[in-house]
């Protein structure tokens, strides 16, 4: 078993990333830009997983108030953190796009949600409050005239500068703390039992103070999973498909083939670009050509 070094990563997930919390991105967001809104129907969840795109996934996506926000955790420095929002973000864009009654090879102009990218860090590394990585500083040739940017606001969670977040927006602040209470709990080579019994003693302690307490109540056993167990990702399309979930996602995978083949992209286009079996796709395209 182990510790399971991306836990941070999954419990953020598990706090940002869900249908059921979305309350959670609502505080968030308004913490980062100053905003008051609170109807959770507003928010549209846009994260990128591995039953779409197969080998990429980010945290935390979802469009409100015209914007595409990305939110990533990192508790190890990385320089690339501008060119995988890229990635993410054409991704994204192509999937909000297929969906646009007008074609991307139109002559009409298919308006799009502005871009908000930010990675939150809290690792031991010592870094700035507040950094902005940009693209452009991994070009052979540099480029001085701001053509070709892309940035990723990164937000150092260690940092006093930035307590007005922390305090704006409970949920992040309980995250942290339960990351530094789980963290400082955990040793270098701890037996497999008392790396559980640590990290459940983390996990109780929180509770007991309130932190988090009906989060960390209700899936207690699962926050301990994940921090000491590989993310298993056969095991959880297992379980989203005995909730349901992973059928709804399928149906969502071929609606996106559909209207990408309704946007004039060859299934191999599909295929390749998406990283979805040929055959999957052609499936869809006789569906649709036995149903015309």
């Amino acid at each position: 078993m182990g510790v399971n070094k991306d836990y941070k990563d999954h419990l953020f997930r598990m706090l940002f990333a869900t249908e059921e919390n979305k309350g959670n991105i609502l505080s968030l967001y308004n913490a980062l830009t100053g905003g008051n809104y609170t109807n959770e129907d507003d928010i549209e969840i846009t994260t990128i997983d591995d039953v779409i795109y197969m080998g990429m996934k980010n945290d935390v996506s979802f469009i409100v108030d015209d914007r595409m926000s990305l939110w990533e955790q990192q508790s190890s420095f990385n320089p690339n953190m501008p060119v995988r929002g890229l990635m993410y973000y054409g991704k994204m864009y192509d999937s909000f796009t297929a969906r646009q009654a007008a074609s991307i090879y139109g002559s009409t102009l298919i308006k799009l949600p502005t871009p908000q990218y930010v990675v939150f860090y809290n690792g031991s590394r010592k870094c700035s409050a507040i950094e902005k990585m940009r693209l452009s500083d991994a070009f052979l040739t540099p480029c001085k005239d701001g053509e070709y940017e892309w940035t990723a606001t990164v937000y150092n969670l260690n940092s006093e500068e930035n307590s007005s977040i922390l305090e704006a927006c409970k949920p992040l602040a309980g995250y942290t703390e339960v990351v530094n209470r789980i963290r400082e709990r955990l040793k270098p080579n701890m037996s497999q039992e008392d790396a559980k019994q640590a990290v459940d003693e983390a996990v109780k302690s929180c509770i007991s103070d309130g932190i988090l307490a009906e989060f960390l109540t209700k899936h207690r056993a699962e926050v301990i999973d994940v921090c000491l167990t590989e993310f298993d990702e056969a095991k959880y399309a297992d379980t989203l498909r005995n909730e349901g979930r992973l059928e709804g996602r399928l149906e969502g995978r071929s609606s996106m083939i559909a209207d990408m083949l309704k946007d004039g992209k060859t299934p191999e286009e599909i295929s390749t670009f998406c990283k979805i079996p040929l055959e999957e796709v052609k499936k869809v395209q006789e569906g649709m050509l036995q149903m015309a």
